[in-house]
């Protein structure tokens, strides 16, 4: 029981840690389960990140709207199935990627003199500027995994595939800009060997990049006399876009009774999301600008039991900035802790986390909407999931 509660307790305190990693990153399928014993596992869990992020200067004067970064839930569900002594499946759901601002009216004002000295279309309107936007995704996943002996333990190949939605909204000054994907498709394959007497796993997993092609609508709320197009107008709407593939090496090992060691470094290549592209029918060709690098996560830290049916665990992650100056996405430091414990039929999982994300600045020069800089701030996150096994 001790050991079984120490290698499963991990993703309580991974987890909590991770809901706040760099660029549009969010939540991670549950894949974990297909390690889990018993012939069904289900495990239904949601995350809750508060992050403070917000302008400490704009175009040079201080700031003074609040945090332009809405706060988020996380869902998380997986199934796991034994099918037969060596072979197990899973079916997962959780939103991988996502994000949600909402701009004050000093940054709007930024945004919309930004627009006119660039001589956007909307200049002799006043400027167009970014209000509030967001994006959600949903993904659905079945993943399968067989095992065979080798040497002192089992060795674990793993793939599956999965279905990404994508949702996209965007308020400007002069209209609403809705798009969906429903579904777009990619596929998860890994590899892991582990011994169970020593609580040893070390896993390398690779989830490919998903390209997605909205569609939608446009829809104004004021006259467009540039483009004769009157209030209350929909006109029809495509972008198109990749969000990343991801590459992430995870190790844990017994080191003492009741001790555990964890460590995982992953790459996520955020260099594909340059831009996000657009056309609005009557207005032309859009973009919104990233022009990201790629990011590395690191995370590291200690779990152990204190009785057969309480657990708990520490890590510390740093998560690369990946921004480039033309948004404000800079280096993320997390504490997180997690605790197992036994209760009723099954386990509950508890996790928090606090991160500190280093200051950072964006620049017209760099292809930012305005100049613009942000002081160290906090985000929060807490986690709590269920399992039950038969």
């Amino acid at each position: 029981m001790t050991k079984k509660l120490t290698l499963s307790l991990l993703s309580a305190c991974a987890f909590a840690g991770a809901a706040h990693a760099g660029g549009f990153a969010r939540g991670e399928a549950d894949t974990d389960i297909l390690y889990e014993d018993g012939t069904a596992v289900f495990r239904g869990g949601y995350t809750y990140v508060m992050p403070d992020r917000d302008y400490d200067t704009v175009r040079g004067a201080a700031g003074t709207d609040d945090a332009f970064t809405d706060s988020y839930g996380i869902p998380s569900f997986a199934a796991k199935f034994q099918i037969s002594e060596s072979f197990s499946c899973a079916l997962t759901y959780t939103q991988p990627f996502g994000a949600s601002s909402t701009y004050g009216t000093q940054a709007q004002a930024a945004d919309r003199a930004a627009d006119i000295a660039a001589g956007g279309t909307t200049g002799a309107l006043g400027g167009n500027a970014v209000k509030e936007a967001s994006f959600d995704t949903n993904e659905y996943g079945g993943t399968c995994a067989v095992n065979f002996a080798a040497g002192p333990g089992n060795i674990h190949f793993i793939g599956g595939v999965f279905s990404q939605s994508f949702d996209y909204t965007e308020s400007k000054t002069f209209g609403t800009l809705e798009m969906d994907d429903s579904s777009a498709f990619g596929y998860r394959i890994g590899a892991a060997y582990e011994i169970t007497e020593y609580a040893l796993r070390a896993e390398l997993m690779y989830r490919s990049q998903v390209d997605h092609e909205a569609d939608g609508t446009f829809t104004s709320n004021s006259p467009l006399s540039f483009a004769g197009i009157p209030t209350g107008s929909k006109l029809s709407a495509t972008g198109y876009g990749s969000l990343p593939q991801s590459l992430e090496l995870n190790l844990q090992s017994g080191v003492a009774p009741g001790w555990l060691v964890f460590g995982s470094v992953k790459w996520t290549d955020w260099s594909v999301l340059q831009t996000l592209n657009y056309n609005i029918t009557r207005l032309g060709d859009q973009q919104k600008n990233f022009f990201w690098k790629d990011g590395w996560t690191i995370s590291g830290g200690v779990g152990h039991t204190f009785t057969d049916t309480v657990s708990g665990a520490l890590s510390l992650t740093w998560d690369s900035g990946v921004g480039t100056g033309a948004d404000i996405v800079s280096d993320t430091w997390t504490l997180g802790a997690g605790t197992q414990i036994k209760a009723g039929p099954g386990l509950l999982r508890l996790g928090g986390a606090v991160s500190y994300l280093t200051s950072g600045e964006q620049s017209v020069a760099d292809k930012a909407d305005f100049n613009a800089t942000a002081d160290g701030d906090w985000a929060y996150a807490l986690t709590a999931s269920y399992k039950i096994a038969f």
